[in-house]
């Protein structure tokens, strides 16, 4: 079910107004934790990731993929009832956070999410989705189930923002392989 991508310039990106996207196919759960690896390598201080997808899409096993790839030496697990965990063991901090029990945006405010990454580290936000228009620059990674391969998973990277407009080339190629 792999769509064709459509890029923008990145240099005519405005933040918030206009994203660029990328259509990759993950044929199993080793492709999809190559894909999370080459963001990971991409990922600097203070970078967002939302995680979509519905449940048992892959976000968990993506963001389990994605710390390793940072460097972080502890077990990383669904921060759905603590709502946030932290990982400082990587090359940059990992804030691992789940909004999925949460139902407003105050309470996704008092995450205090832009503070965690004020303080030089990376989040991923599983469930992120719902609340991206209050959260500013973000990559989105969404991942969906094939329903005629179980263990493959089209994914769907948009990038909204500035920052992440200017590493898109980069981005593009490190992810040419999985790409529609």
């Amino acid at each position: 079910m792999c769509r064709p991508a459509w890029n923008a310039d990145p240099s005519d990106l405005q933040p918030y107004t206009q994203r660029v996207m990328l259509h990759l196919r993950a044929r199993s759960l080793a492709d999809t934790a190559a894909i999370a690896t080459a963001l990971a390598a991409q990922a600097r201080s203070g970078d967002l990731l939302l995680l979509a997808g519905e449940m048992g899409a892959g976000k968990t096993a993506f963001a389990k993929a994605f710390g390793a790839a940072l460097g972080v030496t502890e077990p990383i697990t669904s921060p759905t009832f603590t709502l946030v965990h932290t990982y400082d063991s990587g090359r940059i901090t990992l804030h691992h956070a789940d909004v999925y029990r949460l139902s407003t945006h105050h309470e996704v405010a008092d995450l205090a999410i832009a503070e965690l990454l004020e303080q030089d580290g990376v989040a991923l936000v599983e469930w992120g989705d719902v609340v991206a228009g209050a959260l500013g620059d973000h990559l989105e990674v969404r991942l969906e189930h094939d329903p005629d391969d179980e263990a493959a998973r089209d994914i769907v990277i948009s990038a909204t923002g500035r920052s992440w407009a200017l590493r898109w080339e980069r981005i593009e190629a490190a992810l040419e392989a999985f790409s529609c």
